[in-house]
């Protein structure tokens, strides 16, 4: 496992060195080899982590750069280049390698992950709860339902991010976190 995480290092140092977009998309496109049986499940998770940021980031770079007379285009594709084959590398690589093993080097890592991952399939299963339960009670889609739904959904997440916040705050203090 030494040497996964050496290798990962390195890789993540290796893109992030890379100046010119040529060998960045090079880099991108040995991946997209090596994975090619995952490629659309990993390119649809990566672009669904990052459409949102990039996006935003990328336009507010296009206005700012076309009200300085800036030509944004170049950068603004380079950047996400960058960030696309990052957020790809990373994806397959956990999609190999046991991401709990991984961090398993450290305590405090492999607490701090344990927690988080517990979180993630906890909502993840609530959420699941919540649309089962909607689908079963809701014949025909209703646009104010939906509404309704969402945000009754929205306010019990929060409520429990609250709640879980306070007791997972309570466990690191006790583990010596703070």
């Amino acid at each position: 496992m030494v040497l996964h995480r050496l290798f990962f290092i390195a890789s993540l140092l290796l893109i992030l060195s890379l100046k010119k977009m040529v060998f960045t998309a090079l880099f991108l496109a040995v991946l997209l080899l090596l994975s090619y049986k995952q490629v659309l499940y990993i390119t649809k998770r990566a672009v669904k982590s990052l459409l949102f940021f990039n996006l935003s980031v990328s336009l507010g770079y296009f206005i700012v750069a076309s009200l300085k007379g800036i030509d944004p285009y170049h950068y603004i594709f380079y950047i996400n280049l960058k960030v696309f084959t990052i957020t790809y590398f990373v994806f397959y690589f956990f999609h190999k390698i046991n991401m709990v093993e991984f961090f398993a080097f450290s305590k405090d890592l492999s607490f701090l992950l344990m927690i988080t991952l517990s979180q993630i399939i906890s909502y993840k299963k609530t959420y699941e709860d919540f649309t089962l339960a909607y689908k079963a009670r809701v014949i025909k889609k209703l646009h104010s339902r939906e509404k309704k739904f969402i945000l009754r959904v929205f306010e019990f997440f929060f409520s429990k991010a609250l709640k879980d916040s306070k007791e997972r705050t309570l466990a690191m203090k006790a583990r010596g976190f703070f």
